[in-house]
């Protein structure tokens, strides 16, 4: 459940491939110096400062703060590319693995990460703000922090939490906007649904072929979900071991009862093979998923025994207010720059245009909202039902260190048009400090 929140796939073998191709290069265009962070009660974690290898400093800081689950500094490859890419030009950028975890995402400290709640989360990130504050290397009056897909939710609450002279931007990277119900709901119910009506119901009968369903792969992982956690299906059961009868008879079951007697109706359906979605297909899913729900709540994996459903993180989230609803409670003197992939499944791009109709509301007098076709959720090329991974396509990057030069002082006092615009970004902004 973690992992699908976050929708954060990204590979670790983005990392291995660029430090490959960093490898072939003798120049050295930036210093790193590995840092131990104080979390608190015994906690300690990783974390390393890249600055630029020319100059005294001190240099515009930026911190990195992950998204949802197992996730190391380099964060799949994505920080580590970020963090190169800024500090070869001008800024010092922080970034640490999360609690409990080491490199390449591995559990160090059970007890720690199956413990740990968003709150903790938030905090460690602050305590990660303190220290790049405190590097020599770093000008405290110059900081950005940039969050992805979680992580954007935390970074909107630490410049919350801080005066407005300490934080001068934060950037959400695909950022998690409603609020964790809502979005766990779209993951395992509306995605779901939304890919059965568009995709598989082409003469838009209201109904699927099971026999279609089944044989699709995208459909068969939007299901894999639901159909663990049903009672009449195999707790041991993957997609590539779904069958036609399997998948038959968990959705025509008629579990309202707590049986699985089949209704006339299903059986009718049953025998041409078809399954309604929205008075079949959307019960199943939304009950399954409740039960899920339920079941974390009510502790029955009180030993986070997966270390994909921790209940103390998964109960945290469920209680926070949306990014969406706290927003206007960021400082005005603060920019805030959102990057968003059109096809994110795991954030929809819906939700971004929101953020930026809210901030405008506000009058906030210094965002900017750019939008990227064709990416996905971790900013790499993906179709709109499944999330790619790899690297940042260098236009995003150039787009993110454009703004962020602009809003730093480190050479321009104008805003800066987004490279990408008019091919691979669309863009929507507010007037610029």
């Amino acid at each position: 459940m973690i992992g699908i929140l976050g929708l954060s796939c990204l590979s670790t073998s983005i990392f291995k491939q660029q430090n490959q191709a960093l490898a072939q290069s003798d120049v050295q265009t930036l210093k790193y110096r590995n840092l131990i962070i104080d979390l608190g009660n015994g906690v300690k974690t990783n974390a390393q400062l890249t600055y630029p290898a020319i100059g005294k400093g001190p240099f515009p800081g930026i911190l990195l703060v992950h998204g949802a689950g197992l996730r190391d500094m380099n964060y799949g490859g994505m920080f580590w590319q970020i963090a190169q890419y800024l500090s070869e030009r001008g800024f010092a950028v922080l970034r640490y693995d999360k609690r409990g975890i080491g490199e390449n995402g591995t559990i160090i400290n059970n007890s720690v990460w199956g413990n740990m709640t968003y709150h903790e989360l938030v905090q460690d990130a602050q305590k990660a703000l303190n220290v790049l504050i405190h590097q020599p290397k770093v000008n405290p009056n110059k900081i950005s922090i940039i969050g992805h897909s979680e992580g954007g939710e935390t970074v909107t609450r630490i410049a919350i939490n801080n005066p407005a002279t300490k934080i001068k931007n934060i950037v959400l990277l695909d950022a998690r906007i409603q609020d964790a119900y809502d979005s766990l709901y779209y993951q395992f119910v509306g995605l779901p649904l939304d890919y059965a009506k568009e995709v598989l119901d082409k003469n838009r009968t209201g109904s699927i072929s099971i026999q279609k369903a089944v044989k699709d792969p995208i459909f068969g992982q939007y299901m894999a979900f639901s159909l663990a956690g049903n009672q009449s299906y195999s707790t041991g059961a993957t997609t590539n071991s779904t069958d036609l009868g399997t998948l038959s008879s968990v959705l025509f079951s008629d579990n309202s009862n707590g049986s699985n007697t089949t209704t006339r109706q299903g059986a009718g359906s049953a025998a041409v093979g078809l399954i309604n979605i929205d008075k079949r297909l959307k019960p199943m899913l939304e009950r399954t998923f409740e039960n899920a729900i339920k079941a974390t709540i009510r502790e029955i994996h009180s030993k986070c025994s997966t270390p994909t459903l921790c209940p103390a993180y998964v109960r945290s989230l469920l209680n926070l207010n949306s990014t969406l609803s706290i927003i206007g409670n960021v400082s005005s003197s603060t920019g805030i720059l959102m990057l968003h992939g059109q096809n994110d499944s795991g954030s929809p791009v819906q939700q971004a245009f929101l953020l930026q109709q809210r901030l405008t509301e506000l009058n906030h007098p210094d965002h900017t909202l750019i939008t990227y076709p064709n990416l996905g959720h971790t900013l790499n090329p993906s179709s709109q039902w499944q999330t790619s991974s790899g690297p940042v396509p260098s236009y995003v990057l150039a787009d993110l260190y454009a703004w962020l030069e602009s809003h730093s002082g480190l050479s321009h006092t104008y805003p800066i048009i987004p490279t990408s615009l008019g091919t691979n970004a669309n863009t929507s902004s507010s007037s610029k400090r």
